[in-house]
Parts: structure tokens; C-alpha cells; sequence
């Protein structure tokens, strides 16, 4: 109970400031996709690159939905990718892939426009999104492409 007062605490002060912390508190809290979004305003909002590196350095512990755990991996490698960062080498571990396709958006009619949209990153996963799946208003307003 001790934990989970602390990360509720932790939650209520700040973002989460890395991938790691997005997967702990969204076990523990719930909202695992809000603390994503809040993670992703802190990242773009960070003007450092070394910062930025080291809040994609931190592997996020596997959970119960390798989904989730993929999607993270995705997520790290496309930020990467993407701000001219490494790659976090955890971001390739076996368990960090599907074996079957999912698409979070869940409807049939998308199918053949994600499997065209999808960044590499997320689709070599099997994860099969919009074309800009980690977009935030906040990217735009600090100028990171």
C-alpha cells in the first residue's frame, strides 16, 4: 500500500519521465495511455538531447499485456528514430514483439490504410496505427518534427 501512495503522490506532482515510469504507474494507477500522452508532452517539451535519450533509456518492466509491452518498445524506437536519438537497445528484445496483428483502433474499415500508414517502428511489431501515433499538440508548439 506504501508503493501505491508514493506513485499516487509521484502521479499527482509530475509527469512521468520515462517509458519505465509511464509502464509502472499504468499498472499500479490504471491509465497507462494518459500517463503515455503526459510522458510525451514532457518528452517533446525537452529541449536536451542527452534528456531525451535517457527518457527512452529506461526499459518499462514487462507486464501481463504484451500489447502494451510491444507498443512501449514501438513507441521508444519511433522517438528515436524520429529526434535522431539510439535506439534503446531493450526496445528490440524478443518478448517486445507480437506474433499476431493488432490494431488499437479496432475498426475493420481501417485495416488496409494502417497496414499502409503504420511507422516502422510500430509495424514491424505488428502494431498497426495512423501515421502519426505519438502526435501531441505540445511537439508543435516546441518545434520538434
Amino acid at each position: 500500500m506504501a508503493a501505491t501512495s508514493s506513485l499516487v503522490i509521484q502521479a499527482a506532482e509530475r509527469r512521468p519521465r520515462s517509458l519505465r515510469e509511464v509502464a509502472l504507474w499504468g499498472r499500479e494507477l490504471g491509465g497507462m495511455d494518459g500517463f503515455l500522452r503526459e510522458f510525451l508532452d514532457s518528452f517533446y517539451l525537452e529541449s536536451d538531447a542527452g534528456v531525451r535519450a535517457e527518457m527512452l533509456s529506461h526499459e518499462p518492466p514487462l507486464g501481463d499485456d504484451p500489447r502494451a509491452d510491444a507498443y512501449l518498445a514501438a513507441a521508444a524506437e519511433h522517438l528515436a528514430l524520429r529526434n535522431d536519438l539510439t535506439v534503446p537497445a531493450w526496445s528490440g528484445g524478443k518478448s517486445r514483439f507480437l506474433k499476431k496483428p493488432f490494431f488499437p483502433a479496432g475498426l475493420e474499415s481501417l485495416k488496409a490504410t494502417l497496414l499502409v500508414e503504420s511507422p516502422p517502428a510500430f509495424r514491424r511489431r505488428m502494431i498497426f496505427v495512423g501515421t502519426d501515433p505519438l502526435y501531441r499538440p505540445r511537439r508543435d508548439s516546441a518545434g520538434i518534427g
